[in-house]
């Protein structure tokens, strides 16, 4: 009975009550959108525009020679893939040469490290864009391998109704180990939250590795004028300033899939996040809120359950906002992986749950303070 509850058990289970709602809500009403969202079939039309694909790369030899060819060889009637060689004291030059005369549709952009001015990838992405000869532009990695050669018809025909901008899906590729475990969650994670908000007409983020916008927008924004001091934020900061509630689509076909190649070690994964992340202080107001309040309800959820479980509270009670919890989160999460071809992390989700809110409190705390100063 709640008499037999002292002042703090009780206010702890009102959090507890509070960020268990705040939860629901999130996989109820924001990621059911995703989990029953039904993919438009491809209109593919007899006369496609030709389009540019447009690769940023710096020392990427041994990615380029495995997956060029990938983005060389789509089923595409006409389009041209820049390669941007920034600043690469590699062999890229000579092999993107080499790959040149088998490839005519292969243009090459070379720049050229000026030790004064240093650039970075946003400088090299805007050489590529303002070397492109289409409108509808696709931008992926070197590390990156299209999961068909219908990636670029798929992608394209998202660009109908007025649509910019064309979210895509870029899973990184599956190995052993728990690092590559949580690597691949934390992606499909970021995935679901905005391909969520884009279905509910408020997308604010998109992810480089497979993301299509229009020459005519980028102008339109002055490119990447508004950010251009923050090193990283080439894809988020872009779409964040950009995106509207109309001008924003997403294809979620697995054959529209770029496959990315993760970090192999510890050190080499927290340096890239700590510069992915770096970026989020940067988004619009109501981006921020969208996910500070599933972060901040996702900490008071499990901080209010160890809290219980230390002042001895009837396990009864935990179990039911956690069990609840766990039950609506399997469920919609089984549906959008289903989706996203990525069935095998619902096996591991009450561990991979409870890391990602460590990968928030760590990588989250310290993006607010973090001066990325890595131009790539």
């Amino acid at each position: 009975m709640l008499e037999t509850f002292n002042f703090w058990e009780l206010f702890v289970m009102g959090i507890l009550g509070f960020a268990t709602l705040i939860q629901l809500f999130y996989y109820l009403v924001v990621y059911s959108k995703l989990a029953f969202y039904k993919q438009p079939e491809a209109l593919y039309t007899q006369d496609l525009p030709p389009v540019s694909v447009i690769i940023a790369a710096r020392n990427e030899y041994n990615f380029l020679e495995k997956n060029l060819k990938t983005i060389l060889e789509q089923d595409y009637p006409s389009f041209e893939v820049i390669v941007v060689n920034d600043c690469s004291w590699d062999d890229s030059q000579k092999l993107l040469e080499y790959y040149q005369e088998v490839y005519p549709n292969l243009r090459i952009c070379q720049l050229i490290e000026q030790e004064k001015y240093p650039t970075g990838k946003k400088f090299a992405i805007t050489m590529g864009i303002k070397a492109a000869t289409f409108n509808q532009m696709f931008f992926t990695d070197a590390d990156c391998v299209p999961a068909s050669n219908q990636w670029l018809r798929l992608m394209q025909s998202r660009f109908q109704d007025g649509k910019e901008i064309v979210l895509g899906y870029s899973p990184y590729k599956k190995y052993s180990g728990i690092l590559n475990l949580f690597i691949r969650y934390e992606s499909v994670f970021t995935a679901i939250n905005y391909f969520s908000a884009a279905i509910g007409k408020n997308a604010f983020i998109g992810v480089g590795r497979n993301l299509a916008y229009t020459r005519d927008l980028f102008f339109k924004h002055k490119g990447f004028a508004s950010h251009q001091h923050i090193l990283s934020g080439d894809d988020d900061l872009f779409v964040n300033q950009a995106a509207t509630a109309d001008n924003v689509a997403i294809q979620l076909d697995p054959q529209s899939f770029v496959n990315t190649e993760p970090k192999k070690t510890f050190e080499s994964w927290q340096r890239q996040k700590a510069r992915h992340v770096s970026t989020g202080k940067y988004y619009k107001a109501k981006h921020q809120l969208f996910l500070g309040a599933y972060y901040a309800s996702l900490f008071l959820f499990y901080a209010a359950i160890i809290t219980l479980l230390i002042l001895r509270v009837d396990w009864e009670i935990i179990l039911f906002f956690y069990a609840l919890r766990f039950v609506i989160q399997t469920a919609i999460l089984y549906f959008i992986f289903t989706k996203l071809k990525c069935m095998s992390l619902i096996w591991f989700i009450l561990l991979l749950d409870f890391l990602y809110l460590i990968y928030i409190g760590i990588f989250g705390t310290t993006g607010l303070f973090a001066k990325n100063k890595k131009v790539w």
